[in-house]
């Protein structure tokens, strides 16, 4: 993974090669990492857009209107984030007004920002609502579009596999917005590995747009993305933005073996899965890593992410302003060999097949490698 420090300009963002802090005001050295097979540079974290609005089920995750979205969007940029990400489906399309509007009331430069958005879930109540076909996308595109108040939207990602849809529909679709010119790049989100390799596969022999990132959910305690996803996107030269990297809220530093808050998240919204035990098993060693640094337990759970060679990007999300600039100071903290393998160890995933007879066989070529 290429990652480059860049000198500030006027809004906060670089260009290679100095490496100097990204504002005034901030003492953060935001990197920036090129997104998948792509000249793309995007900040090693990005702002996650979910707790914006709060319409529907997205209550339980946040309900900002528009002044503390402004703040949030406002702080992130001058920390040096140029990449936002959001989806139709958040709030019911709350979540890109809201997003588009700080934008504008900002007066940020459109060109400097890298904005995202995604497309799938149910807008409406009619069987064409949801889903990956042509129609619906096409539709949505144009919906977003509106909301976000662009013209042009820089990664426009599908927010699961469609069953019902023919792949090749949607990459055709997808392809028709980057010839308009209204879609930048494609991406893709929780897909299985199959899935996104014969995507890969079809754009390539069909010379149609090609998935350049995957949006995946990754965490040090939850690493099944090791398995088979992590290994393809390394070969495949596939960007991997990350969300919910804190797993849910466990890996905020307000759950323990005897803590387990009821304002919290996760008590109105436990999800993602996370296999707790093992979590506690994981806190214990990070709580010691965090003490002797003097940072937070979140910030050293971002910071072994952004240690991973897969990872372009993390994908931070906060109710709060202090809750940002916990995030934010994750880009400063960094993790020895020694602490990096005790977190390893503690969180390793367990053998399960075909990995462990890979790994077996490979023993055999390896003595041939200096």
């Amino acid at each position: 993974m290429q990652r480059l420090l860049l000198e500030p300009t006027a809004l906060g963002f670089g260009r290679f090669p100095e490496a100097v802090p990204l504002h005034p005001k901030s003492v953060y050295i935001m990197k920036y990492n090129l997104l998948g097979n792509t000249g793309l540079l995007v900040s090693e974290l990005c702002l996650g857009t979910m707790t914006f609005g709060g319409k529907g089920m997205w209550t339980a995750i946040g309900q900002l209107d528009q002044d503390p979205v402004d703040q949030l969007v406002k702080r992130s940029i001058d920390a040096g984030i140029n990449f936002i990400d959001t989806a139709n489906v958040y709030s019911e399309g709350l979540s890109e007004e809201l997003t588009g509007q700080a934008i504008h009331n900002l007066g940020l430069r459109r060109d400097d920002l890298v904005i995202a958005t995604k497309v799938r879930g149910k807008m409406g109540e009619g069987p064409n609502q949801i889903g990956l076909s042509r129609k619906h996308i096409l539709q949505q595109a144009e919906e977003s579009l509106r909301r976000l108040k662009t013209d042009y939207i820089d990664l426009y990602q599908i927010h699961g596999f469609d069953f019902l849809t023919p792949l090749e529909e949607t990459l055709r679709a997808l392809d028709d917005l980057v010839s308009s010119g209204k879609v930048r790049y494609i991406g893709a989100s929780n897909l299985a590995a199959w899935q996104l390799m014969k995507a890969l596969s079809y754009s390539e022999h069909k010379d149609v747009a090609r998935f350049v990132s995957l949006q995946a959910y990754y965490t040090i305690a939850g690493r099944d993305l090791e398995r088979e996803i992590v290994p393809l996107l390394l070969d495949q030269k596939v960007g991997l933005m990350v969300w919910s990297p804190l797993a849910g809220g466990f890996l905020s530093g307000k759950y323990g073996r005897n803590k387990n808050p009821e304002d919290a998240r996760r008590a109105n919204f436990d999800f993602p899965p996370v296999n707790k035990e093992k979590a506690f098993d994981i806190l214990d060693v990070m709580e010691p890593i965090a003490a002797e640094k003097g940072v937070s337990v979140a910030q050293v759970a971002l910071a072994w992410l952004l240690h991973q060679p897969a990872v372009t990007t993390v994908i931070i999300g906060a109710k709060k302003p202090d809750q940002l600039e916990d995030n934010l100071k994750a880009v400063d903290v960094v993790l020895s060999t020694d602490e990096l393998t005790k977190l390893d160890e503690v969180s390793k995933l367990a053998p399960e097949y075909p990995g462990w007879m890979v790994e077996r066989q490979m023993s055999d070529r390896k003595k041939y490698i200096a």
